[in-house]
């Protein structure tokens, strides 16, 4: 995803981005074969659920499968809204940061219900849609 190559990181620009926020980041260290990256990884992850892995891409940690895979639908598509709209070379409008920060804190599990849980039987039936043979 081109956001992991952004200096600038995932920004505020869509209600999606903020749903996924607040992201983490690593720096990009090579392709993963040394073991003492783990440690790193682990450390800049911290308490979030979603990195941005710079020059590489994307990655979520959740205690479920479901809300690992809407963090990371959520994410990715966050992302391509910022491609998008800064591809537009115009000046973007940004929230109001209390805004921001409101929307931050009503998507976080300790404020509503765990990411995720409420859309996955719909994500269930829409790969079964999709590709029939995908839960063999």
């Amino acid at each position: 995803m081109a956001v992991a190559t952004m200096k600038c990181g995932l920004l505020p620009l869509s209600q999606t981005a903020m749903r996924c926020m607040p992201v983490s980041y690593h720096d990009y260290e090579g392709p993963a074969l040394n073991l003492d990256e783990r440690a790193r990884l682990v450390r800049d992850l911290g308490t979030t659920n979603s990195m941005i892995l710079r020059n590489h891409g994307l990655l979520t940690a959740s205690p479920s499968a479901a809300e690992a895979f809407n963090t990371m639908y959520s994410l990715e598509m966050a992302c391509r809204a910022q491609v998008d709209a800064m591809a537009a070379n115009t000046e973007l409008t940004y929230p109001a940061q209390d805004v921001v920060d409101l929307s931050v804190h009503q998507y976080q599990p300790k404020t509503r219900r765990p990411f995720g849980l409420l859309e996955w039987p719909a994500m269930l039936r829409y790969l079964d849609r999709r590709d029939p043979s995908w839960r063999s």
